[in-house]
């Protein structure tokens, strides 16, 4: 069952309402799901199995992007054009030999150095270069999404700004996910990872930040046991569709 609670008390009503609809939306599911929404203008948070692991797949790029801008920043250097080049590949087309590029180009130290400033203390980084069997949970997705969407002393606004400008690119094609149902003048910053394995079938996971209108919340969807990947987008964009109702 998702759990979304706020200490607004006139919040309170749509935080049960989100909560029952979520939960109604990833019933009768085979996918194993673990979720986490934060809202700041009412501050209602949701979560469902928040701790449970998932195997990255694509949804890693954005955490070596946070780690190559954190490097980049404290050694007071900006990215080469190779650099742009790669990055923007890697986000907005997913581009699998650009993020291996960067993941060897960071290294595991600055990676988990990275991973501990941001306090993603669950995350577990891939074995060598298998960057997308990096385990992670919703809970440190969405600590991802908000360090990216609010000042922090981990990385400055334009280091923020440009990975969030890359996620806003991404293209469209790959805008499934978190995205669905979401309203008009809403401005979409996402990232998604599919990847299918022998044991638990197709990993399918999504994660957005959604600013505009008055608007800020982040949602972090991710999943497993999907029997294809269709079905494990049906069942994102399922539960996706009543958050962006209710918080758009």
């Amino acid at each position: 069952r998702v759990i979304c609670k706020t200490p607004v008390t006139r919040y309170r009503r749509l935080a049960r309402r989100l909560s029952r609809r979520t939960t109604a939306a990833l019933r009768g599911r085979s996918s194993i799901v673990g979720l986490a929404v934060a809202d700041r203008r009412t501050r209602i948070t949701c979560g469902l199995h928040t701790g449970w692991h998932f195997a990255s797949a694509s949804l890693v790029k954005v955490t070596i992007l946070g780690a190559l801008l954190r490097k980049l920043q404290a050694e007071h250097k900006y990215l080469t054009p190779a650099q742009v080049t790669l990055t923007t590949e890697m986000i907005t087309e997913s581009d699998n030999d650009a993020a291996s590029a960067l993941w060897a180009q960071v290294g595991r130290w600055h990676l988990q150095r990275f991973l501990d400033l941001a306090k993603m203390n669950h995350t577990q980084l891939g074995p060598g270069g298998y960057w997308g069997l990096t385990q992670i949970n919703a809970h440190d997705e969405l600590t991802l999404l908000k360090l990216l969407t609010s000042n922090n002393h981990v990385l400055r606004r334009p280091e923020r700004r440009y990975a969030l400008g890359l996620m806003a690119r991404v293209v469209s094609w790959q805008r499934w996910g978190t995205p669905a149902g979401v309203r008009p003048g809403i401005t979409v910053h996402v990232k998604n990872g599919w990847l299918p394995l022998a044991t638990y079938g197709w990993r399918i996971n999504s994660l957005g930040a959604f600013s505009g209108r008055g608007r800020s919340y982040q949602i972090v969807i991710l999943t497993k046991n999907n029997p294809t990947m269709d079905y494990g987008i049906d069942t994102i964009q399922a539960a996706a569709e009543v958050i962006n109702r209710d918080l758009g």
